[in-house]
């Protein structure tokens, strides 16, 4: 295994509970009170980890969601306490909730595939009639989806969440409000930067004190998908497919080579060049909806590194 990427981590820090393994992200329980989220380089792709990792992924997926974590903690408390690795976050350990919020500013993705076979509803939400693939929706739509452990996320409604008391009403209706501001925030910003934050997914949960805090990781490109704004216009005209930053060019190369996760189907090998190209694409991400040069950290031994910038900060 390559020493420069994480794609597995089995530490032991003092006090530590629990290790839950995410499709892309370790999770080491700190006590009762605390999480180290370790953004690995694994990729997910039709709810399959792929074989390879993607150098310098992980720390371009933390340092983005914790740049946007501070810029939407006046909307909503979030989790983050420090990050102190950059492939590293460290925070409040939070109760989740059982849905993430799904949030679509355009028929794009999984609305487009839907709203092609003739569907004009989704969770619960109605899909206007002549609509064309990555038109802009009149007011964004709230798609939730139910958190599946394995295997894939299932659509809901609203009236399902509540009917079946995943969600108290007075909880779902903060959820809802939040949700949208932080869309409207995350749309804001990427503008700023020349891009159209198309749909992203928002998870929270409650912390010791019940109150809603935001969690996990916020408008990356693994929970967003982002278009340029240069061109949008006249590619919806021209029924062209739109220059996008995200995960959808694997999921496409996967799909070319025959692997839409289905019985049967086996993953592509990934060579080494491909894997390069798709770091490339995520450091192109992380410039440009930061506007910051990404800078690579040392990832000679980045295993050891990790380990020795969490276990410095928990032993302070």
């Amino acid at each position: 295994m390559s020493k420069n990427v994480i794609i597995k981590t089995d530490f032991n820090f003092p006090n530590q509970k629990n290790l839950y393994k995410g499709k892309v992200r370790d999770v080491y329980s700190i006590g009762d009170e605390q999480l180290v989220m370790i953004a690995s380089d694994r990729i997910s792709a039709f709810d399959h980890v792929l074989p390879e990792g993607i150098p310098y992924k992980g720390q371009v997926l933390n340092q983005i969601a914790s740049k946007f974590l501070d810029a939407t903690s006046d909307i909503v408390q979030n989790w983050k306490e420090s990050t102190p690795d950059p492939s590293v976050t460290i925070g409040k350990r939070c109760e989740p909730f059982l849905v993430e919020m799904v949030i679509r500013g355009y028929l794009t993705g999984h609305a487009w595939r839907e709203y092609r076979d003739g569907k004009r509803m989704l969770c619960g939400v109605p899909m206007p009639d002549g609509m064309i693939e990555n038109q802009k929706f009149e007011q964004p739509l709230i798609t939730p989806t139910t958190k599946a452990e394995v295997g894939h996320d299932e659509d809901i409604s609203r009236e399902e969440i509540l009917s079946q008391g995943l969600v108290s009403e007075e909880d779902y209706i903060l959820l809802e409000k939040y949700t949208r501001e932080l869309f409207q925030r995350g749309t804001e910003l990427a503008k700023d930067k020349g891009l159209i934050l198309v749909d992203t997914k928002y998870e929270f949960g409650k912390d010791a004190n019940g109150e809603i805090t935001l969690i996990d990781e916020i408008h990356t490109p693994d929970s967003s998908r982002y278009f340029y704004i240069e061109g949008y216009e006249e590619n919806l005209k021209a029924g062209k497919s739109q220059k996008q930053l995200s995960k959808e060019f694997v999921r496409q190369w996967l799909i070319e080579n025959g692997f839409q996760g289905k019985d049967g189907q086996s993953i592509p090998q990934m060579s080494k060049e491909f894997c390069e190209s798709v770091s490339e694409r995520y450091i192109e991400l992380f410039e440009h909806i930061t506007g910051e040069k990404f800078v690579k950290e040392d990832v000679s031994d980045v295993l050891n590194r990790v380990e020795q910038n969490i276990s410095n900060y928990l032993n302070k």
